[in-house]
């Protein structure tokens, strides 16, 4: 069967791969610097024959002066029917073979004043052995990136959003509202009724420009992490703090870890595919808190980060309300 134009134009997988490994490098570098201390390097493969086949790389860094964990891990897999949670929005891939490859990074610092941040941008490809795509690979992009401060920062909430914004900009005037609202309504936690941190932008399941230019787009996202971030954790990475601002850090973290372990679509993804769980895992933090019926004092600074920044903000003044396109 000849590829049609739109399939003849996609990326390849040795091109998405190359860009994403060495997004993962540059990455771990630059922050590896900043701390002091290298990322620990853990290549892994799956042989033939499993659930699952492929191979990554788990990059961690433990204990650092900036990170006190931090993980950056690049995986490409190969399996004979997508997940559930891959599905819900194409349900006629259901039961095909795929093959998905991404980075994804959560930074977790020492210092409660320099806030956690979280990035993924991957691409999934599908090839249906029934149906009218039967014998078609259909390729899509996702990821995006979010902040979540315990001491907010208006400033940085602002400079994290505009760089995502101009990531955004050359692609479409639409893309940063609607993918900031995406995100806003992804990272939030239904069962206690709030959001995990102060958003950024988040996209799923994105063919929309051509799959070159969605290339494009998923590789300016990648590229604008160390931008968005890297100042804000510099700038806050001395403050002073004490063990009740540790303590509030450790309770913000536990709301982290309830997100990923009960909403979080990728955890989802890479657990009911029979992914690598020490990677899928290394995004937890390494000390969290829970502490029952928990509240702030009134007017105090941890009060203020449930006041004034997790609410839904328009950050950049555009008075979006544009619906994002999915969950």
């Amino acid at each position: 069967m000849q590829p049609t134009p739109h399939e003849a134009a996609q990326p390849t997988v040795e091109a998405v791969r190359d860009y994403l490994t060495g997004l993962q490098q540059r990455i771990c570098a630059a922050v590896g610097a900043a701390d002091g201390q290298a990322f620990g390097i853990d290549a892994w493969e799956r042989p033939p024959g499993g659930r699952l086949e492929g191979s990554g790389i788990t990059r961690v860094l433990e204990g650092g002066e900036l990170i006190e964990r931090g993980g950056c891990a690049f995986s490409q897999v190969r399996g004979p029917a997508l997940p559930a949670s891959a599905t819900q929005h194409r349900p006629e891939l259901a039961g095909a073979p795929f093959e998905a490859m991404g980075v994804s990074l959560v930074f977790h610092p020492r210092n409660p004043h320099v806030p956690t941040v979280h990035m993924n941008v991957r691409m999934l490809a599908a090839t249906p052995t029934e149906g009218p795509l039967a014998g078609r690979t259909v390729r899509w992009f996702g990821g995006g990136m979010d902040l979540t401060p315990y001491y907010g920062v208006e400033a940085d909430a602002v400079h994290f959003h505009r760089t995502c914004a101009q990531a955004l900009a050359p692609f479409g005037d639409g893309l940063y509202p609607r993918f900031k609202q995406w995100c806003d309504e992804y990272f939030f936690l239904r069962h206690r009724n709030e959001a995990r941190g102060v958003g950024g932008i988040f996209f799923d399941d994105f063919a929309e420009l051509g799959p070159a230019r969605d290339f494009e787009l998923l590789r300016s996202v990648g590229d604008a992490l160390l931008a968005a971030w890297l100042p804000i954790a510099q700038a806050r990475r001395h403050q002073p703090y004490d063990e009740a601002q540790r303590r509030f850090q450790a309770l913000r973290r536990g709301r982290y870890v309830e997100f990923n372990l009960v909403w979080d679509r990728g955890t989802l993804f890479g657990l009911q595919s029979g992914g690598r769980t020490e990677s899928i895992l290394m995004s937890m933090p390494p000390q969290a808190d829970w502490s029952y019926q928990w509240a702030p004092v009134p007017g105090s600074a941890e009060a203020r980060l449930y006041t004034d920044f997790l609410p839904v903000r328009d950050w950049l003044g555009l008075q979006s309300g544009v619906a994002p396109a999915g969950d």
